[in-house]
């Protein structure tokens, strides 16, 4: 089952869209938005789920699902928390700004928790006030639970998974150091992140979604251009179970929350860091990651971060190279 949320005040208008994208229908009879649905997902979803199967056979009036019309699945939640189980990433962009990484961040989560009072759509542009920041793109996963308890298990956090999509995670570099520096987390440096037009269900995802993984190449253009091909389920030190419940230990979550992969990121076959997709390789999911190689390997980044007029864009395709979640597509802008 595949649910987006139509642009339409601050929480959106939930639809149920076809497996192609292409159609969608009205679920306000069943719950007017999204969190709505989550918040009473045991009567919600049966119902959601036979108007899903009315979609895919025409048994009910459709109307044309366009993907810039989409806010993201969720247009705000609750709680929005963000993991970093590609612990390749995490080394790689440490070493960028010279410190050093605990061998605990191999065995114990790393998660921050984001804005979520508010995120972009999908077709959104990235509003930069300042180039100077660093802005920088973040392909990632992220899962929607339904009510988590405080303290629970791997096995009945990833039960309580109810929907899986993709993201923007965007950054500013340049201000990171400052505010870890200050011992206290992310804050500015995290603007609004963008998530994907279609949130999907983990049963619809079929062999993608395995070990609480989602595996396939998680593909990211620059202008145009391949940036990225890295695949989900390879070198995801802790799988989305092992990071909700982490997020759990020490509070229950409630349903609508959104907890987040980190940048997807794959080692190069030697086990070091990757190629660019134009040397043969699987290329990255962020800017900061290839300029952390460009460093290694030649002593000086090359690559810039975005500036204003730069277009990013995030997709995952099926094995028919069908889009699964429809696509991030950006462009990076001043505010309004």
């Amino acid at each position: 089952m595949k649910l987006a949320s139509l642009k339409s005040g601050r929480d959106g208008r939930l639809v149920v869209v076809s497996n192609d994208l292409a159609w969608c229908a009205d679920a306000g009879a069943i719950a007017p938005t999204l969190q709505a649905a989550l918040d009473d997902w045991e009567r919600c979803e049966p119902l959601l789920r036979a108007l899903a199967a009315s979609v895919e056979t025409g048994g009910v009036p459709l109307e044309r699902f366009h993907e810039h019309e989409a806010a993201s699945p969720l247009p705000r939640a609750y709680q929005w928390a963000d993991g970093s189980a590609y612990v390749n990433h995490v080394q790689l962009v440490r070493k960028a700004r010279g410190a050093e990484m605990p061998d605990s961040f191999w065995t114990d989560p790393l998660m921050y928790q984001g804005g979520s009072d508010g995120f972009l759509g999908p077709r959104d542009p990235i509003p930069l006030a300042d180039e100077a920041w660093g802005c920088d793109l973040e392909g990632e996963v992220a899962v929607v639970v339904g009510d988590v308890p405080l303290g629970a298990g791997r096995d009945e956090a990833l039960a309580a998974i109810r929907l899986v999509m993709l993201v923007n995670d965007v950054s500013l570099r340049n201000l990171i150091p400052n505010e870890l520096a200050k011992g206290f987390g992310f804050f500015q440096s995290k603007p609004a992140s963008a998530f994907s037009p279609v949130a999907v269900t983990p049963d619809a995802l079929g062999e993608a979604w395995k070990d609480g993984k989602l595996h396939g190449a998680l593909e990211v253009e620059l202008n145009g251009e391949a940036f990225g091909q890295a695949d989900a389920g390879i070198d995801m030190t802790f799988d989305f179970g092992a990071l909700v419940a982490h997020a759990a230990k020490t509070r229950a979550l409630a349903a609508g929350t959104i907890i987040g992969s980190g940048t997807v990121s794959n080692r190069g076959p030697d086990g070091g860091p990757g190629k660019p997709v134009a040397e043969g390789g699987v290329g990255y999911s962020c800017i900061a990651e290839v300029r952390t190689v460009e460093t290694l390997l030649a002593g000086a980044a090359k690559t810039p971060f975005l500036r204003r007029g730069d277009a990013v864009r995030i997709e995952m395709r099926d094995s028919k190279r069908h889009s699964i979640f429809g696509a991030i597509e950006q462009t990076v802008a001043a505010p309004a």
